[in-house]
Order: C-alpha cells, then sequence, then structure tokens
C-alpha cells in the first residue's frame, strides 16, 4: 500500500509546486474518494479535523514551517507505489479540486459532514485533533 507521501509527490508531479494547504486538502480528497468508489484507503495514514480543515499530522510534519511545497522534499516517496487505478482516483480528484483556490478547499472541507462531526460542537478556531475517520469520509463522500 502507499503511504501519504506517495500520493503528495504525485499530485505535486501533477500540479507543480502548490501551498501545503492545498497539497492536504488535495491528499484528503484524494483518500475520501478512493473510499467512496472502492472503499479501499489510498493510505493507511489519518486526517484530523484541524481549524483549518483536514490535515495528516504525518504529512504536515514533513511540510512544517513552509508555505509553498515541490515533489524535492518527498525524495523518499515512490509514485509506482500507487496502482492505475488510484492514479486514475487522485487524477479525478484533481480535474475536479486542482484548479481551487487553498481558501476555497477550506471552506469546502469546513461545510462538509466529516469535518464538522469530527469537531462537534468546537467553535471553527478551536484547536483540535480529532480523527475524520475513514469509515465517515466513505459514507459521507459515496453518499454524494
Amino acid at each position: 500500500m502507499a503511504n501519504v507521501f506517495d500520493v503528495a509527490k504525485y499530485i505535486l508531479q501533477k500540479e507543480g509546486s502548490i501551498s501545503t494547504w492545498k497539497l492536504q486538502k488535495l491528499c484528503y480528497y484524494s483518500q475520501a474518494w478512493a473510499l467512496a468508489w472502492t472503499g479501499k484507503p489510498l493510505f493507511s495514514e489519518d486526517f484530523q479535523a484541524w481549524r483549518n480543515g483536514p490535515v495528516c499530522p504525518e504529512l504536515f510534519q514533513k511540510h512544517k514551517g513552509m508555505y509553498f511545497v515541490s515533489e524535492d522534499i518527498f525524495s523518499d516517496a515512490d509514485t509506482d507505489k500507487l496502482a492505475d487505478d488510484e492514479k486514475e482516483t487522485i487524477d479525478t480528484v484533481l480535474a475536479s479540486y486542482g484548479d481551487m483556490e487553498p481558501y476555497e478547499l477550506r471552506a469546502q472541507t469546513h461545510a462538509e459532514d466529516p469535518w464538522k462531526n469530527a469537531r462537534g460542537n468546537l467553535d471553527d478556531m478551536a484547536s483540535c485533533t480529532n480523527v475524520i475517520t475513514k469509515n465517515a469520509m466513505g459514507e459521507y463522500y459515496g453518499s454524494l
């Protein structure tokens, strides 16, 4: 199975240098739609319901302190771990979300149930590390 870094590198190969916010959201939507369409995750790492939307902590640690990121920081990642159908899922996500600005992706994830439900009654700006479960992602996006 691929990991989140393999997916991030694949996205950056396709998109070029992008903001870390955007990378997080594109990885999130790639995972969400893979779960919705196939019932299987692209990678095992989880997303948490942070104030700026879904964030994968492992991915955050890799790009912490950066605003823009390119594939160079993922030199150890291997996009060959992604099967053709997984790459097709990511390509479809990029076609749908790739032209959106980071703030638009943030607003969209804030309006969707997986992030909202993981945060419960917390204010939008409150810190939160609650996991957005893969089950919640698959069910929500699978129902759209």
